[in-house]
């Protein structure tokens, strides 16, 4: 008789997890993502706004996670600007990897996504390099000034999504995207203030 009991409670939790989990997936609540970005948004749900969002900003993104690990591999910068630099990289990085996802789950080549024209605000090589050869209150002055440029150009970017876009996440990141980089532009403003 016990096990019946413990068979028929094990069918009924995993019916009930079966609920919650087909209750989950018609809506979105806003604010309330916890990483899990396994499933990316259905097809049908996307339009080429979204798809070009996501192949010019994953470059992008990758291109201000690639000059912040520079800026950290150096010693003597101001503790500001590294907490900014690992801040950038937290947020950036989870942000790429999801784009990836939606790029798959809509039948997209994300490998080609580098390829494309990424929009404005990409940093240019000989200011990677002026970056990479920098050293002290130098590299802190151009970090933060390459940076600023580059924000400005993913808010651009996704400004455009947020009116053109017609995939739910992809316009909710585009708006997290303005909200974050506008704040880190106007903090790297005043860094550049009191470091000057």
């Amino acid at each position: 008789m016990r096990i019946r009991s413990a068979s028929m409670a094990g069918a009924t939790l995993a019916l009930l997890l079966a609920i919650a989990g087909c209750a989950g997936t018609g809506s979105s609540m806003s604010g309330m993502d916890h990483g899990d970005h396994s499933a990316p948004p259905a097809s049908s749900d996307r339009n080429d706004a979204d798809v070009m969002f996501a192949s010019m900003m994953i470059p992008h993104h990758a291109q201000a996670v690639q000059m912040s690990d520079t800026l950290l591999a150096k010693d003597g910068i101001d503790e500001r600007v590294t907490a900014l630099a690992e801040d950038i990289k937290a947020a950036q990085q989870p942000e790429i990897d999801k784009m990836k996802g939606w790029l798959e789950g809509w039948g997209v080549d994300a490998s080609n996504a580098g390829s494309m024209h990424h929009g404005d605000g990409m940093t240019n090589a000989d200011d990677i390099t002026a970056l990479e050869k920098a050293s002290g209150d130098e590299a802190e002055r151009l970090f933060l000034s390459q940076m600023i440029q580059h924000h400005r150009g993913a808010v651009d970017m996704a400004q455009e999504e947020i009116e053109a876009g017609s995939n739910t996440a992809a316009v909710s990141l585009a708006r997290s995207i303005v909200e974050t980089q506008m704040t880190e532009i106007a903090t790297m403003e005043q860094l550049q203030a009191k470091l000057s």
